[in-house]
């Protein structure tokens, strides 16, 4: 509660110092008063002389600004025209990535971390002198399912990856829907399509001998930091468990190699991506035919992206794939009363 409280007082403070130099270095030779009320305007928040003065005198001797006070404009102004505010040397391309990365994070909207960075790229964007970017309208992130997270759990998981502490709670997996107890050393979070997942070491997998797992931090209950320390290995990095493929937040003990044929419009969609770092494609143009190979070990989302492109997808190897595929359509067309 404390460092977020001198978190939150660093960061008006700097905005201050931003508003205040913006307004002389536009050559307004502002008073006082004038930047009270140009702070409150802005922020809605309301600040005193005294408060002010002192920015001031934090421009002058912290950031070394040529900052003077003409007697006859009565306001305050630069001896130096060039010189700049370090922490405003921000362009305008920068401020327009800054923006587009905000938009790109708008899945995870009002989850901690999204409130977290919006609020730092709002600060440095909104702050700016001449901040008019028409084109930030023109990039929008689609409409997504999105996850909420409880915020204290989220602390929690934050507070022990900083400091390599084990996590204690209750979880219910999507498959394993009874209440289990876990003691996980948090290696990452990851994020994907709005989720939150937390990748580390279980020491309650395998009947107690433990195995690196992901957890979903909105099915995650009673959580607590256990105070218990861990040595995080030098090769933690969740991609490095995915044998090469990209298919998201899943893993599995084995590398397995794949062949799918796949079969008119899903003939170039495949090809658009990066779904393996091997994968490689075979084309038939004369079959209508394009067929791909890659290694993976996440065959579970595998399995989904194939059923996905419907029947412009079918898996040739390995054996036991294309066994459970051909029972996924089974069961599927059972249940529409197909068969």
């Amino acid at each position: 509660m404390q460092k977020n409280k001198e978190r939150i007082m660093n960061k008006r403070m700097i905005e201050r110092l931003i508003l205040i130099h913006n307004e002389i270095k536009a050559g307004m030779y502002p008073k006082c008063k004038d930047l009270i009320n140009i702070y409150r305007e802005h922020t809605g928040f309301e600040v005193g002389e005294a408060t002010i003065y002192r920015d001031i005198d934090a421009l002058r001797k912290n950031f070394h600004a040529p900052l003077e006070y003409d007697y006859e404009k009565q306001g305050y102004y630069y001896m130096d025209d060039n010189w700049e505010f370090s922490v405003n040397q921000i362009n305008a391309e920068d401020i327009f990535y800054l923006s587009c990365a905000k938009t790109l994070l708008s899945t995870f909207d009002n989850s901690p971390v999204y409130n977290q960075i919006a609020s730092v790229i709002d600060f440095v964007t909104q702050t700016q002198v001449g901040n008019k970017n028409v084109m930030l309208n023109r990039i929008a992130v689609p409409p997504l399912p999105k996850v909420r997270v409880n915020e204290d759990v989220w602390n929690v998981v934050i507070e022990c990856l900083q400091e390599n502490k084990v996590i204690k709670f209750d979880y219910n997996g999507r498959w394993n829907t009874a209440t289990t107890h876990r003691m996980l050393q948090p290696y990452q979070v990851l994020l994907q399509d709005g989720m939150y997942f937390v990748f580390g070491f279980d020491e309650n997998a395998d009947g107690g001998d433990g195995g690196e797992r992901l957890f979903n931090l909105s099915r995650m209950k009673n959580v607590e930091n256990t105070g218990r320390a861990f040595e995080l290995p030098k090769d933690f990095d969740f991609a490095s468990r995915c044998g090469g493929g990209r298919f998201g937040a899943f893993k599995e003990a084995n590398k397995v190699q794949y062949e799918i044929e796949f079969y008119d419009d899903a003939r170039q969609f495949v090809k658009d991506c990066v779904w393996a770092d091997d994968q490689e494609f075979e084309d038939y143009d004369e079959d209508s035919l394009t067929v791909m190979r890659f290694s993976s070990s996440q065959s579970m989302k595998v399995m989904e992206w194939v059923l996905s492109l419907g029947a412009n997808a079918r898996p040739v190897a390995p054996a036991d794939f294309v066994e459970c595929w051909q029972n996924q359509i089974r069961m599927m067309a059972e249940s529409a009363g197909v068969v």
